[in-house]
């Protein structure tokens, strides 16, 4: 304290501060006629003048001027000049020079400090490059801007424009060589130089996998003595020699390089171990293997050995080791920060941005991807060793569970468990109780683990079509997560089901804001804009996903199917030629490809595409009978007939297709056989008119006795297939008059007493009916008998045509249309004439939306 001076009261601090030296007063140079005089002079001569302010002016001195003695000069405010001295000794100006002032100036020379008098300044020197000195300079520089463009374009994928590049820098350092040589300077050659070009080169080679040509080019780095630490490119190539699964030599190259590195480079003996170790396992030599990653992981544990390890173990079957692995595995320190370490506190908002600014940095992003790489491995090594290492798959599993709950990864134990119950239903044990309650555990745990678990128990409901159970555990997931758009897929599906076509919308535009990338949202998208004929939005969803999904055949035959639905048929067929490319042997998309070239009118085009579908899938009723149906059209109907008697054995208890077949007979002249067909058709469904109205037919034509009897069966059949009708019309009618009465309130009267209607006689129509249900062929009008009405016959005639498909029209050329029209009525056409129309299988689509739309709403919504 005895240093510090403390100021008195009366002291004032800034006391001094306002007091200045007029000397400097700037303010009255204009009024200085001494300086004025010296800046109108070139000279800067100026005349003794006495000082304006007294007391400041020096005293009686000599005036000092570029002529005579030199005696000090004041200046017109009194002060003395740079140059003078008190003493009257004067010495050279050189503090002034630089700015233009001598000492020497004499009369009549210009003031000129920038020596602007002197003319412009010379041109520089230039530079001679004829010399050999800056020709290797020039030749150097080239081929290091080589190296880094064959650099540059190597990373950015152009391989080949890299390669010449390289090649490029080979010979310029070539011509570098030989310059200095005849420069007398092979002393000097950069080796650096020559090690990056032949290195470079080297490279290129095998990233453009000429192999040989690497090899050549690392064995000349590798074989001169004057590169140091050359014995390191061994390394690549035994890398060249594995790629090219020449094992044994590829060992003997890790080895090697093995061998010339230090055991200070740790890092890298590890790395060529394990290397020697993945080799060893491409041979089948799992003992060396093993050895080789014991060794790593007893002096530099790392993941992926851990997990090899485990691998190898497997492979020669050892459980207690397999085990021991695991738990090595499970104990690798990763080395990373705890994920507490980037939650913000709300204390210091300093820190708080430099946590944010750190979040989502390269070396966070690179914990997180290797903490994603450790969980992979362990969750793979779980499920390949859990059958292996007890007795059972459950037994395994729960065992690995208890390890890595006990490890630094106890997170990870939830998505072991939710894994065991998945791996069930991959295997398709869809009723496996312990699956099912293993993921209804998980309600109760957090919300990922709990969404995960209910996302999964709604979709194993889906497929079980418990639709409630479904929409429960989808809610469920929902409420646990609301950003699972495996969740809001669910829910989508179950609302779907239940025909709310807007409700699912929403929810898969929901999943779909949470993940662009989800194609099951954009494909059920489709499917529901589809189904509320939004067809437009539906193209464009299915348009997006097809630029996601450039091979599915599913996506590309719903657009196809959409432009069908637009009316552009040739679009159609031009989507479905790429189904076809993608899956050629697919029959139903071959099969809709026929009927779009029919709609067209190319038959010829739609016969091969129809054919090409009966030849992959000979089942299709479909396809059979438009193969049938075009050998009649085109008068082929021998050709014909196995195409039907196909359909019969599909369709048995379908007798058209008999009747086709005998028909097919009848036209092709070979009577007896259609007689005989028409026979056995009669046995099989002794009520079918149309089979009793040609047995009359071919059995007069021919002249054999069979026909009374014949002509007697079909009399029966017909009237009793009158009466049956006039009951239930009778019966519809009473059913009607019957409702309309109890409607007017009067249930008591004339409602009741039908006698037709009686209850035993209901039974008994409804046996009858039965008993005549098997499908008709409902080819022919009915026969006309003399007493009843045409307008009756045409009320008979009600279902019991041939449908669209096969309507037949009068033929003019049957070959006994000769024939007595007298025996038989004139009402009676050929079932299969000329005239036929053919087959109209656009009204059928085989491959349904709904097919897809079944496969695809909860598919592939299990977690990875």
């Amino acid at each position: 304290m005895e240093n510090v001076h403390l100021a008195g009261e009366e002291d004032d601090l800034y006391s001094g501060y306002n007091d200045y030296n007029p000397t400097f007063d700037s303010e009255e140079l204009e009024n200085d006629v001494g300086f004025q005089q010296a800046v109108r002079t070139s000279h800067g001569r100026r005349p003794p003048m006495t000082a304006k302010f007294p007391g400041t002016a020096i005293g009686a001195r000599p005036l000092a001027t570029s002529f005579g003695s030199r005696i000090p000069m004041v200046s017109s405010m009194g002060r003395p000049m740079t140059g003078a001295v008190q003493d009257g000794a004067a010495r050279p100006m050189t503090a002034v020079r630089a700015a233009g002032y001598t000492s020497s100036l004499t009369r009549g020379s210009t003031f000129d400090p920038l020596g602007q008098s002197r003319g412009p300044a010379p041109p520089l020197e230039a530079k001679n490059e004829d010399t050999p000195e800056e020709k290797i300079k020039i030749l150097e520089k080239k081929v290091n801007d080589l190296i880094e463009e064959s650099c540059m374009a190597q990373s950015m994928g152009t391989l080949q424009l890299a390669l010449e590049k390289a090649k490029e820098a080979g010979r310029k350092e070539r011509a570098l060589v030989r310059q200095r040589e005849q420069s007398g300077n092979a002393d000097s050659i950069n080796l650096d130089l020559t090690y990056s070009v032949l290195l470079n080169l080297a490279n290129q080679y095998a990233n453009n996998e000429m192999y040989p040509e690497a090899l050549n080019s690392y064995q000349v780095i590798v074989k001169n003595k004057m590169f140091s630490n050359a014995g390191r490119l061994k390394v690549n190539m035994a890398n060249i020699y594995f790629k090219q699964k020449n094992y044994p030599k590829a060992i003997k190259f890790y080895r090697m390089a093995l061998d010339q590195i230090s055991n200070a480079h740790k890092e890298m003996r590890i790395k060529i171990m394990q290397n020697i170790g993945v080799v060893f396992v491409r041979m089948g030599q799992y003992s060396d293997a093993i050895t080789s990653f014991e060794h790593i992981m007893s002096e530099s544990p790392n993941v992926k050995t851990g997990f090899n390890l485990i691998l190898c173990y497997y492979a020669i079957g050892d459980r207690e080791r397999m085990k021991k692995a695991f738990q090595k595995l499970i104990a690798v320190p990763l080395g990373i920060d705890d994920e507490d370490k980037y939650i913000p506190s709300n204390d210091d908002p300093g820190s708080n941005m430099v946590i944010e600014a750190i979040k989502n940095d390269q070396l966070h992003q690179m914990e997180r991807d290797l903490k994603v790489l450790a969980e992979k491995y362990i969750m793979t090594a779980a499920k390949l060793i859990a059958p292996a290492i007890e007795t059972s798959f459950a037994t395994g599993f729960d065992w690995c569970v208890d390890m890595v709950k006990s490890s630094q990864y106890v997170e990870l134990a939830n998505d072991l468990e939710i894994n065991k119950a998945i791996t069930y239903l991959r295997q398709k044990d869809f009723n496996q109780v312990e699956a099912v309650e293993t993921l209804k555990t998980f309600e109760k745990k957090d919300s990922r683990v709990k969404s995960a678990a209910a996302t999964n128990l709604s979709f194993l409901y889906f497929l079980e079509k418990d639709f409630d159970q479904a929409d429960r555990y989808a809610d469920l997931a929902m409420n646990a997560d609301r950003y699972n758009p495996a969740a809001l897929i669910n829910k989508g599906n179950t609302v779907f089901v239940k025909q709310d076509y807007e409700k699912a919308a929403e929810f898969y535009k929901e999943a779909l804001r949470n993940d662009s990338s989800c194609t099951e949202a954009l494909y059920n998208l489709g499917l529901t804009y589809k189904r509320l004929s939004r067809l437009e939005e539906a193209l464009d969803c299915f348009l997006k996903l097809h630029a996601i999904l450039r091979n599915s055949a599913q996506v590309m035959y719903q657009l196809a199917n959409l432009y069908e639905l637009l009316e552009d048929p040739q679009q159609a067929i031009e989507w479905l030629m790429q189904v076809i490319s993608v899956t050629p042997t697919d029959p139903h998309v071959l099969a809709k490809l026929g009927e779009l070239h029919d709609a067209e009118g190319d038959k010829s085009q739609a016969f091969q595409y129809y054919y090409e579908s009966f030849r992959y899938f000979p089942s299709n009723i479909d396809v059979i009978e438009w193969l049938g149906a075009y050998y009649i059209e085109t008068q082929f109907c021998e050709k014909a007939i196995q195409y039907f008697e196909r359909a019969t054995l599909i369709q048995p208890t379908q007798v058209k297709w008999q009747l086709m077949v005998a028909s097919c007979y009848r036209r092709s002249g070979n009577y007896q056989k259609a007689l005989e067909t028409y026979k056995d058709i009669h046995r099989k469904f002794p009520e079918n008119v149309e089979c009793l109205r040609f047995l009359v037919r071919l059995c007069t034509d021919m002249g054999l006795k069979e026909v009374q009897e014949y002509a007697t069966k079909l009399k029966k059949v017909e009237k009793m297939k009158e009466i049956r009708e006039q009951r239930v019309k009778s019966g519809r009618e009473g059913s009607a008059r019957g409702r309309k009465e109890g409607r007017e309130g009067s249930a008591g009267s004339a409602g009741v007493s039908t006698p037709v209607l009686s209850s035993p006689k209901k039974s008994v129509i409804k046996e009858d009916v039965k008993t005549v249900s098997q499908p008709e062929p409902k080819l022919f009008s009915p026969l006309l008998d003399s007493g009843k009405d045409s307008s009756h016959s045409s009320n008979s005639n009600k279902g019991e045509r041939l449908s669209a498909k096969l309507r037949s029209l009068p033929g003019s050329n049957e070959p006994y249309e000769a024939s007595s029209p007298k025996e038989l009525d004139a009402s009676y056409v050929d079932p299969l004439g000329p005239q036929m129309e053919r087959p109209k299988t656009g009204a059928k689509q085989r491959v349904e939306d709904d097919d897809f739309a079944d496969a695809e709403l909860g598919d592939d919504l299990l977690p990875e």
